[in-house]
């Protein structure tokens, strides 16, 4: 049995190590590890605590079987990652939905910012975030991933290319093509909502 000499210590590419020659042990820290960002991506994804838990099992398990397939030459969680954007796509599809889950305070593309002094601002708040999660729910799947990595899983471009294995120049620029196709929704589809714009635009008129 491959011994971990300090179980909190331990690298991911020594935890691979130890699950590739047989710790069960090592998988365990492992899963405990990434477990936590893995729920939180596939809850983007999942429509209620369960389905996202059996989503996130259904990862882990694809991670122990492919375990042997990792060559190191990546960052150990943008390889899970891409395992598990995969299964959360492929999860999807079977479940013949693309509906995105988001929660009010994810809500980042430039909308409407709450003012302390302003007694509409959770109002408009709550509307925004229903809004860009309906939008977001209609963006084809290649931009609305790589909205969730980006603005809500904060990784870095070059993190977000090795995901989905792209160039980091694809990157920016599917990045650039989403964050658009959100703010022309939203000046479509709900223009009171964005500042300036408006009947709910801030005083001082439109811009």
């Amino acid at each position: 049995m491959f011994a971990l000499q300090s179980r909190p210590e331990s690298s991911d590419a020594h935890l691979v190590e130890a699950i590739l020659a047989g710790s069960e042990a090592a998988f365990a820290t492992l899963v405990e590890r990434f477990q936590d960002r893995v729920v939180r991506l596939c809850g983007r994804y999942c429509r209620d605590q369960v389905e996202c838990e059996d989503l996130a099992q259904e990862v882990f398990l694809k991670v122990f079987r492919k375990l042997h397939t990792f060559q190191g030459d990546s960052q150990f969680f943008t390889w899970l990652y891409r395992i598990a954007v995969n299964a959360a796509t492929d999860h999807l599809a079977r479940a013949s939905t693309r509906r995105l889950k988001l929660v009010d305070d994810d809500v980042a593309f430039d909308a409407r910012t709450a003012r302390v002094d302003d007694p509409s601002a959770p109002m408009v708040a709550a509307e925004t975030a229903v809004a860009v999660r309906a939008i977001v729910d209609a963006l084809p799947e290649k931009f609305r991933t790589i909205l969730v990595l980006r603005e809500f899983e904060d990784l870095s471009y070059t993190e977000i290319a090795e995901v989905l294995q792209i160039q980091i120049g694809t990157v920016e620029s599917r990045l650039f093509r989403a964050r658009q196709r959100v703010k022309e929704a939203m000046l479509r589809l709900h223009p009171e909502l964005l500042p300036g714009v408006g009947e709910a635009a801030p005083r001082g008129g439109s811009r």
